[in-house]
């Protein structure tokens, strides 16, 4: 098996840029704040994004059912910003048309949309931003979400559950990014003084 690396994220402040690029006066700009946000606050992936229905969102529980790796579906809290962009994407930017899906194109004819639009959605938001990013892909946005988690004080356990992963070990690979937090567990090295 190989060694896997540091998780490349951006931190909170960069993150906070990121999403401000977002134009909310059109259509597509309102759509890819919603995107962002959700991507940031609960690490979803470019994949849960496409598989987001209308009816998985519960406004009176402030939930969202997500459907991940396996169709596992998962009920996540929807964070006030992130529930505020999606309500305001449906109320003004959402085209009025016959289809389930929550996110759709702007402009006509109007569809579901692609894996690559959902990554596009990222990589335009690190370019406007200007932020230099070890990435510009969804999953930027997961590690990101991942790693404010913990550096908030989330246990692994926490996170692990918000991302919903299957393993522990999975979830672990987050704990590289905190040198604090690994410098209170490391034991000494045999020999030292």
């Amino acid at each position: 098996m190989a060694a896997i690396g540091v998780p490349r994220y951006i931190g909170t402040a960069d993150v906070d840029r990121l999403i401000a690029t977002c134009d909310r006066a059109t259509p597509a700009g309102a759509r890819d704040r919603a995107i962002l946000l959700l991507l940031a606050r609960l690490g979803l992936r470019a994949g849960d994004i496409l598989a987001l229905r209308l009816h998985d969102l519960d406004w009176q529980h402030a939930t969202l059912t997500v459907r991940g790796k396996g169709r596992r579906e998962t009920r996540l809290p929807l964070p006030q910003d992130a529930g505020d962009a999606v309500l305001d994407y449906l109320k003004r930017s959402r085209p009025c048309v016959a289809r389930q899906e929550l996110f759709l194109t702007s402009n006509a004819p109007f569809r579901a949309l692609s894996g690559s639009t959902v990554s596009s959605v990222v990589r335009r938001a690190v370019d406007s931003s200007g932020i230099v990013a070890p990435s510009k892909g969804a999953n930027l946005l997961r590690h990101s979400a991942a790693t404010a988690m913990l550096r908030g004080g989330a246990t692994l356990d926490m996170v692990g559950a918000v991302l919903r992963h299957r393993s522990p070990d999975t979830t672990s690979h987050y704990a590289k990014v905190d040198i604090v937090m690994l410098q209170q567990i490391a034991q000494p090295w045999p020999g030292d003084a």
